[in-house]
């Protein structure tokens, strides 16, 4: 099981009366800050970092009243990361019910004579977000309870549902075995990934690796060596290549290659990487969980439609869009994100789902609240994108719009709370902690923060960062959050 997640940590803030000028912007102290204008203590985070004033914008609304409270560069266009999330999910929620729910199905053509099926298994996805491993599990065991033993045909999966999403994983960052990087898909088993365990073995020098779910075409060529130096870097000092067959271990269809030092400080670690091509990975976790329960298969793997006429054998039903964006905001699952925009292409414009009509389905739901967003750029809905822009009013307006929803509650409880969960569990929240709902971005030179705060006062504030500069993707970008959050929370 995988769930995309980072960890970030949020610092800072200061306060005096401080005027000067930050390329168009005045600077006031934060009692007078008028609506334009950006706080001293603000402004001095800027100056402290080196960080530029021309890519940060700030959008402050309290809720129920006309006017923002902070308004600064709040029209012009920037990249929300994975901000742009509060819109796929919540248009999402509202298009499709939180009550909302995803098939899984398996066919067959031919009969099924004492738990032997003479032909092929099919099975249908409908987009499932949410089809991990546990839950692919439990798919498969309901067919061996249904009596299923034997299948003589091949595995034939039915994606018709979604188009094949355009581009290659390799487009974002060229990290094509990046989990992050896998692309939309209508049967997306386990979010098409492998979870290799890192377990260091001291006494035996050596560090154990284990593959899970483990494909039966898969094979491990171990080459990393224990050492006792520091723990270090996202990749721990290991590296991986995806090899052939030819040579390597045990004539498997795919051999994934570690090498490199590991220490024994870095404890157990996880890496979750993408090995294969949606179909393979399917058909050799199938093949490993079927004969695991004492089935029996041999085939091989095709894509072909469901044909007319054919038996259903067992239709799985996901959990509620309710509880998937939980999932998808809290930690920031890109995956989930374009499963839902492609949901929304298919159900609302008719099957197969597409990026263009999933695109098509937002704009229209802004269109019928008169709210119109000229400089919306969409890609993928999900953020991870060089090309997504909105304005921090217009992402604002979304925030405004979502405390209206009748689906309010359900879309609130799916942002992280600061210093409480998601991917704002480690970031110090100072007055705020627990009373502070935000979603958070994170890409190259791109830092953003959007959500629903409860100052100390009681007022409920709608709050947009989104800043597009030099190295405001670090400690610093979180510095200047904190420091518009703190003024926030203290304002008069």
């Amino acid at each position: 099981m995988i769930s995309e997640s980072a960890r970030f940590q949020i610092y800072g803030r200061m306060s005096r009366t401080l005027v000067l000028i930050l390329g168009l912007l005045t600077v006031v102290p934060a009692q007078a800050a008028p609506s334009g204008v950006l706080p001293a203590e603000v402004a001095q985070v800027l100056k402290r970092h080196g960080l530029s004033a021309q890519g940060l914008s700030v959008y402050v609304h309290e809720v129920g009243q006309p006017e923002p409270v902070m308004a600064v560069s709040a029209d012009v266009p920037r990249n929300p990361a994975s901000t742009m999330k509060l819109l796929t999910t919540l248009v999402a929620l509202e298009e499709l019910g939180p009550a909302y729910t995803w098939k899984t199905e398996a066919y067959a053509m031919a009969p099924v004579h004492d738990g032997v099926l003479e032909g092929d298994l099919y099975i249908k996805g409908y987009g499932d977000p949410y089809l991990v491993i546990e839950h692919f599990w439990r798919f498969l065991r309901a067919l061996r309870k249904g009596g299923l033993t034997e299948i003589r045909g091949d595995l034939v999966i039915d994606q018709g549902f979604f188009e094949p999403a355009p581009g290659q994983p390799t487009d974002f960052d060229r990290r094509p075995h990046r989990a992050y990087n896998v692309q939309p898909h209508a049967l997306l088993v386990n979010f098409q990934a492998v979870n290799f365990r890192f377990l260091p073995q001291p006494r035996q020098q050596r560090v154990q690796i284990v593959a899970d779910p483990q494909p039966a075409q898969l094979a491990i060529d171990n080459r990393v060596r224990l050492t006792s130096g520091p723990c270090g870097g996202g990749a721990r000092g290991v590296g991986m290549q995806v090899a052939d067959r030819a040579g390597l271990v045990n004539e498997a269809s795919f051999t994934m290659v570690f090498s490199g030092r590991y220490s024994v400080h870095c404890g157990d670690d996880d890496f979750y990487r993408v090995v294969y091509e949606p179909s393979n990975y399917i058909h050799g976790v199938f093949k490993t969980l079927w004969q695991e329960m004492g089935g029996r298969f041999v085939g091989g793997v095709r894509e072909a439609v469901v044909p007319d006429g054919a038996t259903l054998l067992h239709s799985a039903i996901s959990p509620p869009l309710s509880e998937i964006i939980r999932v998808v905001n809290k930690y920031s699952n890109n995956v989930m994100t374009r499963q839902l925009l492609l949901t929304l292409g298919a159900e609302k414009q008719g099957a197969p789902g597409t990026v263009e009509k999933g695109i098509a389905v937002i704009h229209e739901w802004l269109k019928q609240r008169d709210l119109k967003f000229a400089e919306l750029v969409l890609e993928n809905g999900s953020g991870l994108s060089r090309e997504e822009r909105i304005s921090a009013r217009h992402l604002g307006e979304v925030l405004l719009a979502a405390w209206q929803s009748p689906y309010m509650p359900e879309f609130l409880a799916s942002l992280p709370i600061l210093s409480m969960d998601g991917t704002l569990k480690r970031r110090s929240g100072g007055g705020l902690a627990g009373r502070a709902h935000l979603k958070t971005g994170s890409i190259n030179n791109v830092r953003a923060q959007a959500g629903i705060v409860l100052d100390e006062r009681g007022r409920r504030m709608v709050v947009v960062v989104l800043h597009n500069a030099a190295s405001a993707d670090t400690s610093a970008g979180e510095a200047l959050q904190s420091a518009v959050l703190g003024w926030v929370n203290s304002r008069p």
